[in-house]
């Protein structure tokens, strides 16, 4: 069986994080594992804190599963200080990762802060040139690169000079009241542009729709397909869990990951 390793914080209510990404990649065919970067307390609400791993333990996590079960994927989201960036890029490189996929995870959906400042530096210059794709939204894409992000040329524009800076194929997700589900993808080791369309989804349940999509283009690499076609297949999946119209908690709930389930229930 394929598998792969999310590393990434926890979601307490179970609709983000290391939650999201083993639920996505087990629906996707792909055995999970994962290594916690950070344990989180927040519901459809928001965050209420946040208690960090230790260096020296996400180390440990991540060596016990690559010494073992060797990852055919890794997806890599919320790292909030620049001591675990620092060790999960180490780690990356000693074990020469494959199929790396990184979200990189800044502001929860309820619009609270996951990263420190001064490491969102460190995470485009040590992990960004070890993935093989990254999936910011336009927020996280406009701060790579400077500026304001409000059309769909701006879209292309960003995720050609993210790429070229870093050397690593982009897929700019759309939404953030720019278009509805439309998302570009630039690969700058293929020279290759392609937008992936999404068709509109009447929900305001969206909590972990970054993780969700991450997970499964990474549990799609995992299986042997190629960047495009994992896309294409995450953002089916995602639609389908959308359209599921999982309602839970008040504000903005989960998705419903287990939607092919539903006539065990």
């Amino acid at each position: 069986m394929n598998t792969a390793l999310t590393i990434a914080g926890s979601d307490s209510c179970g609709g983000a994080g290391i939650q999201a990404d083993i639920k996505t990649m087990t629906m996707n065919g792909v055995y999970a594992m994962s290594a916690i970067t950070a344990l989180t307390a927040q519901n459809t609400l928001g965050v209420k804190s946040i208690l960090n791993s230790t260096a020296d333990f996400l180390r440990d996590q991540i060596d016990c599963v690559f010494s073992d079960i060797f990852p055919d994927a890794v997806k890599v989201g919320m790292v909030s200080s620049v001591e675990l960036i620092e060790v999960i890029a180490d780690r990356l490189k000693f074990y020469e990762a494959r199929n790396v996929v990184v979200d990189p995870v800044m502001v929860a959906t309820s619009g609270a802060s996951l990263i420190k400042d001064e490491a969102v530096d460190v995470l485009c210059t040590k992990i960004f040139p070890l993935a093989d794709l990254i999936t910011p939204n336009i927020p996280e894409a406009e701060v790579f690169v400077g500026k304001k992000i409000s059309n769909e040329t701006d879209m292309m524009d960003a995720a050609r000079k993210i790429g070229s800076m870093f050397n690593v194929d982009v897929l700019i997700k759309g939404g953030h009241s720019l278009n509805d589900a439309n998302d570009f993808l630039f690969s700058h080791k293929k020279n290759l542009s392609k937008w992936f369309m999404g068709k509109r989804i009447e929900n305001r349940n969206t909590h972990g729709t970054g993780c969700t999509l991450s997970s499964a283009i990474a549990a799609g690499l995992a299986k042997g397909k190629n960047v495009e076609e994992s896309i294409a297949l995450a953002k089916d999946y995602i639609s389908h869990c959308l359209e599921a119209s999982l309602d839970l908690g008040k504000g903005s709930g989960p998705l419903m990951h287990n939607y092919l389930l539903n006539e065990l229930s």
